[in-house]
C-alpha cells in the first residue's frame, strides 16, 4: 500500500531490497475532490533497473536533469497546504525512466515513434537509454500497472467521497526544446494548460487562466497537450475532470536541474487558488 515517506529517505539510493513505495497517496481533506498528480519529479532508479539502462553514470545524471520536472513535487505540497480546502496528492517516488506512467502501455502512444513510450528505450537526445529490444513486461507489470490501479482507486475514492474528481496534473518542462519533443516548434508560455475535450470542461480551464494570471501568461496546449486520466475513466466518466499544468522551468529554477528560486513560492499561491477553485 502507498504510504507516507520521510524527505531524507527519498534522497538516499534506491535498491532492489527497499521498502520505499514507488508512489504515495497523501490524503487531503475528505470532502475535496482535488488530486494532485505528480507524476515526474523524482530522481531515484532502482540499482536493478539501472542495470539495464545503457549510459553511464555522468551521462544518466544529465538525462536526469533533462527529463525530471523538478521541484514539482514540493510545488504541490507548498499548494497543499496554501489552499483553502486541502488536495489530496498521488506523487511518484520513482523517475519516469523507471517507468512512465502517463503514457499509453500501448501502440495508442505516439511518443513510442521516438521511443519514448511506458518503458524508455531512447534518451531526450534521442540517443540510447536501454538497447531496442528490450522486453518492456517486466517493468509494467512492476511499476506501471500497480500505479495505474492505485491512482485509479485514489480517482474512485474522490467519486465515492464527493461525487467528482478533479485530477490537476502537475509538469514542468523546459525553456528550450529537447530533440524528443514532436510538438516543440510552438508556442512555450510561461504556464502551458494541457487540456482533454471530454474531461477538462471551460470553466476549469478558465479558473487555471486566472488562477496563474501573474505567472506571466498562460497558453492551450502547446507544446504539450493532454491531461492524464485513469483508462477506467477516460472517456467515459464526465465526473473525472482533469487539466495538466505544465510550467516553463526559466521561471521558478536555475535549468537544467539546479535549484529552486522564489518563483516556486508565486506558483504555489496560484496552484493553490487553482485548487480552491475546482474543488468548489
Amino acid at each position: 500500500m502507498p504510504h507516507d515517506a520521510t524527505d531524507d529517505a527519498l534522497e538516499r539510493p534506491v535498491t532492489s531490497f527497499d521498502l520505499l513505495p514507488s508512489f504515495d497517496l497523501l490524503p487531503g481533506a475528505p470532502d475535496s475532490p482535488v488530486l494532485l498528480h505528480v507524476p515526474h519529479s523524482a530522481r531515484a532508479i532502482p540499482q536493478d533497473v539501472r542495470a539495464g539502462i545503457v549510459p553511464d553514470d555522468a551521462e544518466l545524471e544529465r538525462e536526469l536533469d533533462r527529463i525530471t520536472d523538478a521541484h514539482t513535487a514540493e510545488l504541490a505540497e507548498r499548494a497543499a497546504a496554501l489552499a483553502g480546502v486541502r488536495p489530496w496528492r498521488f506523487v511518484n517516488r520513482l523517475s519516469r525512466l523507471v517507468v512512465d506512467p502517463e503514457r499509453f502501455p500501448d501502440d495508442r502512444e505516439e511518443m513510442a515513434a521516438v521511443g519514448m513510450g511506458a518503458v524508455y528505450t531512447r534518451t531526450t537526445q534521442r540517443g540510447v537509454l536501454r538497447p531496442a529490444d528490450t522486453d518492456p513486461e517486466p517493468l509494467l507489470a512492476r511499476y506501471f500497472r500497480p500505479y495505474a490501479a492505485a491512482m485509479t482507486r485514489a480517482v474512485a475514492g474522490r467519486l465515492a467521497a464527493t461525487g467528482r474528481a478533479v485530477i490537476i496534473d502537475v509538469h514542468s518542462y523546459p525553456a528550450e526544446p529537447l530533440p524528443y519533443e514532436l510538438h516543440g516548434t510552438g508556442p512555450r508560455p510561461p504556464v502551458c494548460l494541457g487540456t482533454d475535450p471530454f474531461h477538462t470542461p471551460p470553466e476549469l480551464t478558465e479558473a487555471a487562466r486566472e488562477a496563474f494570471a501573474g505567472r506571466g501568461g498562460t497558453g492551450l496546449d502547446s507544446p504539450f497537450a493532454g491531461t492524464y486520466v485513469p483508462l477506467d475513466f477516460y472517456g467515459t466518466d464526465a465526473r473525472v475532470s482533469a487539466l495538466m499544468v505544465e510550467i516553463r522551468r526559466d521561471t521558478y529554477m536555475a535549468e537544467p536541474g539546479g535549484p529552486a528560486g522564489p518563483g516556486l513560492g508565486h506558483l504555489a499561491t496560484a496552484l493553490a487558488a487553482l485548487v480552491d477553485a475546482a474543488g468548489r
